[in-house]
């Protein structure tokens, strides 16, 4: 039988500990005012499967406000991405209007894409840009998957891994994002503020500032069907979105090489499809 270590006095257990706060303190004050900061604290899990959370106020309403004003100007229908073909396509599935951000774009976006990235421990260069999305009265985007069928839209970056929503606008009533196949969708409570559509799964309300983070592949990068998700009608009031799909693989153009010297080549990348997109 070993022989028990001598425990450690209370005194050499202070000055241990003190040491470790004059050690952190720095950093903590640092991180906190940084903008890139994020706080676990206001993480919490919503389900294993898919693997989805929700952090309440990932963006500033300042920040939220910024974003809609890039883009209120520029939107155009979205598209889908043809099951096959993998090209860029008008769908009844899909109804809002939408804009694609450039990477970097300006400082409040380089910020929110670093947050992102910490958030997620995921390289910035797999994530596509930021694309906001509007929802007006009715509008809605039904049942899909973020991952990809065609061969088309893997060629550069891979199967989308992770998608982070973040709710740009309150909603008075609907545009919920649902996830049907989810787990505990049968135990979450739901009152007369919830839509019909929201009640066919687990769903979360758009709160502005809050941001989703679900994965649409296993841990094994196999697809998960559970992350099947849909953005609810919008029944009163109007819904701003912003996303942002991150890849398995680097999704710069032009990707970076790897240890080989082989280059990944572009081909068309549509970005999101008929049961390829986010809600």
């Amino acid at each position: 039988m070993a022989p028990v270590p001598p425990s450690p006095s209370s005194s050499s257990m202070a000055l241990f500990s003190a040491f470790l706060v004059l050690v952190s303190l720095p950093t903590l004050l640092v991180a906190r005012s940084e903008p890139t900061f994020y706080d676990p604290a206001r993480v919490s899990r919503l389900s294993w499967r898919p693997r989805a959370f929700l952090y309440r106020g990932f963006v500033s309403h300042e920040e939220c406000d910024h974003l809609i004003e890039l883009a209120k100007d520029k939107l155009e229908k979205s598209m889908v991405a043809d099951d096959e073909s993998g090209d860029s396509v008008a769908s009844d599935i899909r109804t809002s209007s939408g804009m694609f951000l450039e990477k970097h774009q300006d400082e409040i976006v380089a910020r929110i894409e670093q947050r992102i990235a910490a958030w997620t421990f995921l390289p910035e260069e797999n994530g596509e840009a930021i694309q906001i999305l509007r929802y007006e009265n009715g509008q809605k985007y039904d049942e899909h998957f973020d991952y990809f069928n065609d061969k088309n839209n893997q060629a550069l970056g891979g199967h989308r891994v992770a998608t982070v929503l973040m709710y740009l606008s309150d909603v008075k009533k609907g545009g919920e994002t649902v996830f049907p196949d989810a787990e505990g969708k049968l135990s979450q409570h739901k009152d007369e503020t919830w839509s019909e559509c929201a009640r066919s799964g687990y769903a979360v309300k758009p709160k502005k500032g809050d941001a989703l983070l679900f994965f649409s592949l296993h841990v094994d990068a196999t697809t998960d069907p559970s992350s099947l998700h849909a953005s609810c009608p919008v029944i009163e009031g109007e819904k701003w979105s912003a996303t942002k799909w991150i890849h398995v693989r680097s999704f710069d153009d032009p990707p970076r090489r790897i240890a080989t010297g082989n280059a990944r080549m572009r081909t068309h990348c549509a970005r999101d499809g008929p049961r390829q997109g986010s809600a």
